[in-house]
This record gives structure tokens, sequence and C-alpha cells, in this order.
């Protein structure tokens, strides 16, 4: 590399953690913990972390990941698995001088597709060699004003009845602390995602994340019980500003009860009470209209999540992706397949995805 860009190990060298936390763009997935979970719990991923250098200090960077997969191609991600995700610049020039490395780097990996995943960056993203993909959507509430404010913008029957009921119900709301308890989140997991029709992922990447940032207080794993049965969960990434809800799982039989409803309504809480100022609902596909509803319904405000592609003929292939023969068998094989045959299922395809 040349012309001040690097390439560093985030989990050797300190002025990476500090440099995320200090970047606006910065978040959870950017720290060098999330490389950590991802190289340890898939042998098919491995981070090259491109920066420009100002003399000793980082000014911009883009966090990489080798995929090599047979079944879905070798490609360059930025980053896998994370929903929420920007390169850490500040403008045009370095976005270009990063994004030359990291057209290098594919040549030298022999890696042929790009993928970089933005939220807040993607004005400063201006390279006619890239295509872009506006499909995922993004929810968020902003935290200002009292509770009651923030409550009063939910819909009245659809939200703030549902948690009214929960409220007045003998569920309770319980934060995750020992390894029993987030066991029980992944079972329901499981159960929400056979019933969605999607492949689990496995339980060492969730207990991964759990381990590494729960001590550091960046994630918080919550658990609805009814007479003391786990019903419903959520995991909460924190950083900075923003709250993420991520993983909401829920045992279809107690839906009724509207546990997902007081889960939200706990966490919404949680983030006004611990100062957060952002309460993200995660990235939504705009063909699953009852989530997009479900969380409009919260008085957000939605976004688009733009990802970008190199080659450009990538991004065209993505584009009808949800809505290929393929993901539709996918589907239906997972929401028929038992659960030890659709645990097996996650564990051999979240062994080419990223």
């Amino acid at each position: 590399m040349t012309d001040g860009l690097s390439i560093i190990d985030p989990l050797k060298d300190e002025r990476w953690d500090n440099f995320v936390k200090q970047h606006p763009f910065g978040w959870l997935c950017h720290l060098s913990g999330w490389k950590q979970v991802l190289e340890s719990s898939f042998k098919h991923i491995k981070g090259h972390y491109l920066v420009l250098l100002n003399g000793c200090e980082i000014k911009a960077a883009l966090p990489l990941f080798e995929v090599r997969s047979w079944l879905t191609g070798n490609r360059l991600v930025s980053i896998p698995f994370a929903t929420l995700c920007d390169p850490l610049i500040s403008t045009t020039e370095d976005m270009t001088k990063l994004f030359q490395g990291a057209v290098n780097l594919s040549k030298q990996l022999g890696i042929s597709s790009i993928e970089i995943k933005t939220l807040s960056s993607y004005p400063l993203i201006q390279d006619n060699q890239l295509c872009v993909s506006n499909f995922f959507k993004h929810h968020y509430l902003v935290l200002d004003g009292s509770l009651d404010q923030i409550k009063n913008n939910f819909h009245r029957t659809c939200v703030r009845q549902r948690i009214a009921r929960a409220s007045n119900s003998n569920m309770k709301v319980k934060e995750v602390d020992n390894e029993a308890d987030f066991h029980n989140f992944y079972t329901l997991y499981l159960l929400t995602r056979k019933r969605i029709g999607l492949p689990p992922q496995p339980y060492i990447f969730l207990k991964e994340l759990w381990k590494v940032f729960s001590p550091q207080k960046m994630i918080t794993v919550l658990i609805v019980e009814q007479k003391d049965r786990p019903i419903a969960g959520m995991m909460l990434f924190k950083f900075k500003n923003r709250i993420s809800a991520e993983f909401s799982v829920l045992d279809e039989t107690y839906q009724h009860m509207s546990p997902n409803h007081l889960l939200f309504w706990e966490a919404i809480q949680l983030a006004y009470h611990e100062g957060y100022k952002i309460f993200d609902f995660g990235r939504t596909s705009p063909n699953n209209e009852t989530l997009m509803d479900f969380k409009r319904r919260w008085g957000t405000t939605i976004v688009d999540l733009p990802q970008f592609y190199y080659p450009k003929q990538v991004c065209y292939n993505k584009n009808g992706q949800e809505q290929s023969i393929k993901h539709k068998l996918i589907q239906t094989i997972c929401k028929n397949a038992p659960q030890p045959i659709l645990n097996r299922i996650g564990k051999v395809l979240y062994g080419h995805m990223g």
C-alpha cells in the first residue's frame, strides 16, 4: 500500500478502537471485537483493515472482510453480518483512495467483487465504478422530549394499547446474565427463524458477540418471561449515542399477549434512561410488509440503507435476490424442516455467507 494507505490489524493496533470511538460514523461493528468474533466463529472469513494515515494518526478507514465460498462466490464485504455500517470517512477524496486500495486488495486476493454497506456516509461515495442498491430500509426513533411525548407518537391501538395490556399481565422483563438464560434466548431465536423461513446463525456467533461485548456494556440481551417461561427476547447493541434492537425473537404461542410490544417499550425506556439519543429498529426488507408496518407504528423515521457493489453487474444480481426462486426454495425448506435439520442447514449455509 502507498500514499498513506496501509493495512493494520485492529486486534494489535491500539489506535483502531480509539479512532472508531471518535469518528462520527463509528459503530459497534467497526470495533476490533467484531473482527475477533467473526474470525473465531467463521473459518471462511478474514478481516483486512484499510486505513489512510496522516503521520501516525488514522484519518479514514475501510474495514473489509474476505469471504470465501464455492457456493456464494468470493468477495470483500464491509462488514459481514452488520445491519448498520459505514466506511469511516470524512471526504469523497478519502473514500476514492480507500476504494482504489480495496480494488487492489481484491486483485491480490483473487477476489472479483466488493460490497460496501452504508448508513450515513453514502453522499461521500461517488465513484462511477460502483453501483448502488437502496433496497433495504432502516427505521429509527429519536429519543428527545419526555418519555410520555415519545410514547404519544406511537400508534394508539396497534402499539400503546398493546403495551398497556402487556404491562398489566404477569409477564416480566429481565436482563440475561448467564449462559443458561442466553441459551434460552437462542432457543427462541431458532423458533423465530423457523417461523419466518430463514436459516439460523450458529450459536457460537451470537454467543461470542454477547461474550465479547456484554462485559463492556455494549450488548444487552433482554428476555420476557411468563411464569418463568422465556417467551420473547432481544439483543441490544449499544455504542456512543445510539442503541439498536437486533435479533428480536418470539415464541409465537404467546403472540396474543404482545410480549414484543412490552419488550420494545422496556428497551426504549432503558435507552432513554441510559442517555442514548437514537433507538434503532434495525434493517428491514420492504418485501416484509408486516415488519415494515410494525416498525412504522412506533413513530419512527424511515431511511434507505444504500449498499454499493463492484463491479456494477453484481448490483443487478442483488436487487432481485429476495424474490428469486432459490430464496423462496430455501424459505420453504426452513419453514418445514425439523428443528435439528434446520440447525444443521444454518451451520452449513452460514459457512458461505457474510
